[in-house]
Protein backbone atom coordinates (compact mmCIF):
# COMPACT_ATOMS: atom_id res chain seq x y z
CA UNK A 1 0.00 0.00 0.00
CA UNK A 2 2.97 2.85 1.08
CA UNK A 3 4.37 2.68 -2.41
CA UNK A 4 7.38 5.30 -2.73
CA UNK A 5 5.77 7.59 -5.49
CA UNK A 6 9.39 9.92 -5.41
CA UNK A 7 12.63 9.69 -4.79
CA UNK A 8 15.63 12.36 -4.59
CA UNK A 9 18.79 12.71 -3.22
CA UNK A 10 19.48 16.01 -1.51
CA UNK A 11 22.77 15.40 0.18
CA UNK A 12 25.00 12.62 -0.75
CA UNK A 13 23.86 10.72 2.41
CA UNK A 14 20.59 12.21 2.29
CA UNK A 15 17.70 10.99 0.35
CA UNK A 16 14.05 12.56 0.22
CA UNK A 17 10.96 10.23 -0.37
CA UNK A 18 7.65 11.21 -1.28
CA UNK A 19 4.82 8.21 -0.24
CA UNK A 20 1.94 7.55 -0.80
CA UNK A 21 0.14 7.56 2.14
CA UNK A 22 -3.41 8.97 2.44
CA UNK A 23 -4.60 8.23 5.70
CA UNK A 24 -1.67 9.52 7.30
CA UNK A 25 -0.91 13.09 5.20
CA UNK A 26 -5.22 13.43 5.89
CA UNK A 27 -4.45 13.95 9.54
CA UNK A 28 -0.90 15.26 9.28
CA UNK A 29 0.48 18.48 11.60
CA UNK A 30 3.63 20.20 11.76
CA UNK A 31 5.62 18.56 14.50
CA UNK A 32 4.85 15.15 13.99
CA UNK A 33 6.23 11.53 12.86
CA UNK A 34 5.55 8.37 11.52
CA UNK A 35 7.56 5.04 12.12
CA UNK A 36 8.30 3.18 8.91
CA UNK A 37 9.61 -0.49 7.86
CA UNK A 38 10.84 -0.82 5.18
CA UNK A 39 10.45 -5.10 5.06
CA UNK A 40 8.31 -6.89 7.41
CA UNK A 41 11.13 -8.09 9.47
CA UNK A 42 12.65 -4.95 9.44
CA UNK A 43 13.69 -2.08 12.25
CA UNK A 44 11.13 0.63 12.74
CA UNK A 45 12.33 3.62 11.61
CA UNK A 46 10.56 6.80 13.40
CA UNK A 47 11.19 10.28 10.79
CA UNK A 48 9.53 13.47 11.65
CA UNK A 49 7.21 14.18 8.92
CA UNK A 50 9.30 16.64 6.41
CA UNK A 51 5.67 17.85 4.26
CA UNK A 52 2.21 16.82 3.37
CA UNK A 53 -0.47 17.13 0.90
CA UNK A 54 -3.63 16.06 2.04
CA UNK A 55 -4.98 16.32 -1.65
CA UNK A 56 -2.76 13.97 -2.81
CA UNK A 57 -2.43 11.89 0.31
CA UNK A 58 1.20 12.13 0.13
CA UNK A 59 3.40 12.10 3.11
CA UNK A 60 7.32 13.38 2.22
CA UNK A 61 10.00 12.09 4.78
CA UNK A 62 13.33 12.63 4.41
CA UNK A 63 16.02 10.12 5.83
CA UNK A 64 19.84 10.07 6.57
CA UNK A 65 21.81 7.27 6.28
CA UNK A 66 23.84 6.52 9.33
CA UNK A 67 22.51 2.80 9.81
CA UNK A 68 21.29 -0.50 8.40
CA UNK A 69 18.09 0.48 8.14
CA UNK A 70 18.32 3.88 6.72
CA UNK A 71 20.93 2.89 4.10
CA UNK A 72 18.59 -0.50 3.12
CA UNK A 73 16.05 2.77 3.42
CA UNK A 74 18.12 4.27 0.49
CA UNK A 75 17.96 1.60 -1.69
CA UNK A 76 14.61 2.08 -2.63
CA UNK A 77 13.04 3.47 -5.64
CA UNK A 78 9.35 4.56 -6.98
CA UNK A 79 7.49 1.91 -7.32
CA UNK A 80 8.89 -0.27 -4.28
CA UNK A 81 6.73 -0.30 -1.43
CA UNK A 82 7.27 0.00 2.29
CA UNK A 83 6.21 -3.06 4.78
CA UNK A 84 4.47 -0.28 6.86
CA UNK A 85 4.31 3.54 7.63
CA UNK A 86 2.50 4.49 10.59
CA UNK A 87 1.40 7.78 11.88
CA UNK A 88 0.97 10.32 12.26
CA UNK A 89 2.48 10.15 15.57
CA UNK A 90 3.30 12.05 18.12
CA UNK A 91 1.96 15.35 19.67
CA UNK A 92 2.07 18.26 16.62
CA UNK A 93 4.02 21.70 17.53
CA UNK A 94 1.76 24.40 18.71
CA UNK A 95 1.30 26.78 16.20
CA UNK A 96 -0.25 30.30 17.41
CA UNK A 97 0.48 33.85 17.12
CA UNK A 98 3.81 34.55 19.13
CA UNK A 99 5.25 37.72 17.13
CA UNK A 100 8.87 37.32 15.92
CA UNK A 101 9.93 33.63 16.02
CA UNK A 102 13.13 32.37 15.47
CA UNK A 103 13.33 28.48 13.89
CA UNK A 104 16.82 26.99 14.05
CA UNK A 105 17.56 23.80 11.65
CA UNK A 106 20.83 22.01 11.64
CA UNK A 107 21.62 19.15 9.21
CA UNK A 108 19.33 17.13 8.26
CA UNK A 109 16.92 18.99 10.98
CA UNK A 110 16.08 21.23 8.27
CA UNK A 111 13.18 18.82 6.84
CA UNK A 112 11.54 18.96 9.97
CA UNK A 113 12.10 22.58 10.48
CA UNK A 114 10.61 23.31 7.39
CA UNK A 115 6.54 22.25 7.68
CA UNK A 116 6.60 24.44 10.96
CA UNK A 117 7.74 27.64 9.80
CA UNK A 118 5.43 27.47 7.19
CA UNK A 119 2.47 26.98 9.83
CA UNK A 120 4.10 29.68 11.89
CA UNK A 121 4.19 31.97 9.07
CA UNK A 122 0.76 31.30 8.08
CA UNK A 123 -0.75 32.45 11.17
CA UNK A 124 0.89 35.70 11.31
CA UNK A 125 4.38 35.40 12.78
CA UNK A 126 7.61 36.81 11.44
CA UNK A 127 9.63 34.25 10.90
CA UNK A 128 13.60 34.53 11.33
CA UNK A 129 14.98 31.08 10.01
CA UNK A 130 18.76 29.68 10.39
CA UNK A 131 19.94 26.80 8.64
CA UNK A 132 23.35 25.02 8.57
CA UNK A 133 25.27 22.14 7.73
CA UNK A 134 28.67 20.79 8.44
CA UNK A 135 29.58 21.88 4.42
CA UNK A 136 27.47 22.87 1.17
CA UNK A 137 27.60 19.39 -0.13
CA UNK A 138 24.73 18.62 3.03
CA UNK A 139 22.80 21.49 2.94
CA UNK A 140 19.39 21.44 1.33
CA UNK A 141 16.24 23.03 1.11
CA UNK A 142 17.43 26.22 1.23
CA UNK A 143 14.83 27.56 -1.42
CA UNK A 144 12.14 25.97 0.69
CA UNK A 145 13.26 27.78 3.80
CA UNK A 146 13.19 30.79 2.03
CA UNK A 147 10.08 30.73 0.98
CA UNK A 148 8.32 30.43 4.42
CA UNK A 149 10.85 32.75 6.09
CA UNK A 150 10.81 36.92 6.56
CA UNK A 151 14.58 36.21 6.95
CA UNK A 152 16.97 33.54 6.38
CA UNK A 153 20.49 33.21 7.40
CA UNK A 154 22.72 30.36 5.80
CA UNK A 155 25.77 28.83 7.92
CA UNK A 156 28.38 25.96 6.82
CA UNK A 157 31.26 25.02 9.45
CA UNK A 158 34.06 25.27 7.09
CA UNK A 159 32.50 28.92 5.52
CA UNK A 160 32.16 26.68 1.87
CA UNK A 161 28.46 28.11 1.38
CA UNK A 162 27.07 31.36 3.14
CA UNK A 163 28.16 32.22 6.67
CA UNK A 164 30.96 30.63 8.03
CA UNK A 165 29.42 29.50 11.56
CA UNK A 166 28.19 27.11 13.43
CA UNK A 167 24.35 28.02 14.14
CA UNK A 168 24.75 29.05 17.13
CA UNK A 169 26.60 31.89 16.47
CA UNK A 170 24.03 33.94 14.43
CA UNK A 171 21.06 32.94 16.96
CA UNK A 172 23.20 35.04 19.61
CA UNK A 173 23.70 37.88 17.84
CA UNK A 174 19.68 38.15 17.25
CA UNK A 175 18.87 37.35 20.85
CA UNK A 176 21.28 39.66 21.87
CA UNK A 177 20.40 42.65 19.18
CA UNK A 178 17.30 45.39 20.33
CA UNK A 179 14.99 42.90 18.53
CA UNK A 180 12.47 41.01 20.23
CA UNK A 181 12.10 37.36 19.49
CA UNK A 182 9.10 35.44 21.26
CA UNK A 183 9.82 31.67 20.55
CA UNK A 184 12.50 29.38 19.87
CA UNK A 185 12.56 26.22 17.79
CA UNK A 186 15.24 23.95 17.17
CA UNK A 187 15.50 20.90 15.42
CA UNK A 188 18.94 19.08 14.88
CA UNK A 189 21.47 16.69 15.95
CA UNK A 190 20.79 16.50 19.97
CA UNK A 191 24.58 18.42 20.19
CA UNK A 192 23.38 21.01 18.49
CA UNK A 193 20.01 21.63 20.30
CA UNK A 194 22.09 21.26 23.86
CA UNK A 195 23.92 23.85 22.73
CA UNK A 196 21.05 26.00 21.04
CA UNK A 197 19.40 25.34 24.62
CA UNK A 198 22.86 27.16 26.25
CA UNK A 199 23.18 29.86 23.70
CA UNK A 200 19.35 30.84 24.47
CA UNK A 201 18.69 29.93 28.18
CA UNK A 202 20.15 33.73 29.43
CA UNK A 203 18.11 35.35 27.16
CA UNK A 204 14.98 33.92 28.51
CA UNK A 205 13.50 33.33 25.38
CA UNK A 206 10.54 30.09 25.38
CA UNK A 207 12.27 27.23 23.63
CA UNK A 208 11.15 24.24 21.77
CA UNK A 209 13.36 21.21 20.74
CA UNK A 210 12.60 17.71 18.70
CA UNK A 211 13.74 15.12 20.39
CA UNK A 212 15.24 12.21 18.25
CA UNK A 213 15.23 9.43 20.88
CA UNK A 214 15.50 5.90 20.01
CA UNK A 215 11.88 4.42 19.49
CA UNK A 216 10.64 1.22 18.82
CA UNK A 217 6.70 0.76 19.18
CA UNK A 218 6.26 4.48 19.21
CA UNK A 219 2.95 4.07 21.29
CA UNK A 220 4.89 4.68 24.74
CA UNK A 221 4.83 0.93 25.87
CA UNK A 222 7.84 -0.10 25.05
CA UNK A 223 9.93 2.40 27.05
CA UNK A 224 12.80 2.75 24.59
CA UNK A 225 12.19 6.40 24.45
CA UNK A 226 12.01 7.74 27.34
CA UNK A 227 14.04 11.11 28.37
CA UNK A 228 14.43 13.34 31.39
CA UNK A 229 13.13 16.77 30.99
CA UNK A 230 12.53 18.77 33.91
CA UNK A 231 13.64 16.17 36.08
CA UNK A 232 10.67 13.85 35.42
CA UNK A 233 10.57 11.01 32.60
CA UNK A 234 9.53 11.24 29.49
CA UNK A 235 8.44 9.10 26.76
CA UNK A 236 8.90 11.25 23.37
CA UNK A 237 6.34 9.35 20.77
CA UNK A 238 3.78 10.21 23.11
CA UNK A 239 4.66 13.03 25.31
CA UNK A 240 6.44 14.76 22.66
CA UNK A 241 8.58 14.66 20.06
CA UNK A 242 8.80 18.44 21.00
CA UNK A 243 9.98 19.56 24.13
CA UNK A 244 11.17 22.94 26.58
CA UNK A 245 14.41 22.89 25.47
CA UNK A 246 16.02 24.16 28.26
CA UNK A 247 14.81 21.59 30.72
CA UNK A 248 15.88 18.64 28.47
CA UNK A 249 18.78 16.37 30.70
CA UNK A 250 20.78 16.47 27.17
CA UNK A 251 23.58 14.58 28.58
CA UNK A 252 21.52 11.28 29.46
CA UNK A 253 19.96 11.76 26.11
CA UNK A 254 23.53 11.31 24.07
CA UNK A 255 24.26 8.54 26.68
CA UNK A 256 21.11 7.05 25.47
CA UNK A 257 21.59 7.43 21.89
CA UNK A 258 24.92 5.58 22.30
CA UNK A 259 23.90 2.07 23.76
CA UNK A 260 23.51 0.25 20.85
CA UNK A 261 26.49 1.44 18.83
CA UNK A 262 27.93 -1.68 18.90
CA UNK A 263 24.92 -3.96 17.31
CA UNK A 264 24.04 -0.64 14.97
CA UNK A 265 28.23 -1.73 13.81
CA UNK A 266 27.38 -5.06 13.66
CA UNK A 267 23.91 -4.85 11.53
CA UNK A 268 25.81 -2.30 9.02
CA UNK A 269 28.77 -4.63 8.88
CA UNK A 270 26.60 -7.46 7.42
CA UNK A 271 24.40 -5.63 5.43
CA UNK A 272 27.00 -4.03 3.47
CA UNK A 273 28.82 -7.94 3.29
CA UNK A 274 25.48 -8.96 1.49
CA UNK A 275 25.19 -5.88 -0.57
CA UNK A 276 29.02 -6.64 -2.03
CA UNK A 277 28.25 -10.31 -2.29
CA UNK A 278 25.02 -9.52 -4.51
CA UNK A 279 26.91 -7.07 -6.46
CA UNK A 280 29.72 -9.77 -6.91
CA UNK A 281 27.28 -12.40 -7.96
CA UNK A 282 25.27 -10.13 -10.57
CA UNK A 283 28.94 -9.90 -12.04
CA UNK A 284 28.94 -13.83 -12.59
Amino acid sequence: MYEILAKEELAPVTKLFVINAPEVARKAKAGQFVILRVREAGERIPLTIADYDREAGTITIVSQEVGKSTKELACMEPGDRLASFTGPLGIPSEIEYYGTVLLVGGGVGIAPIYPIARALRKVGNYVISIIGARNQSLLFWEDRMRQVSDELIVCTDDGSYGRKALVTEPMKELLASVRTINHIWAIGPAIMMKFCALTGKPFNVPMTVSLNSIMVDGTGMCGACRVEVGGQTRFACVHGPEFDGYQVDWDLLMSRQRQYLAEEKLALERFEHECTCRKQDARG
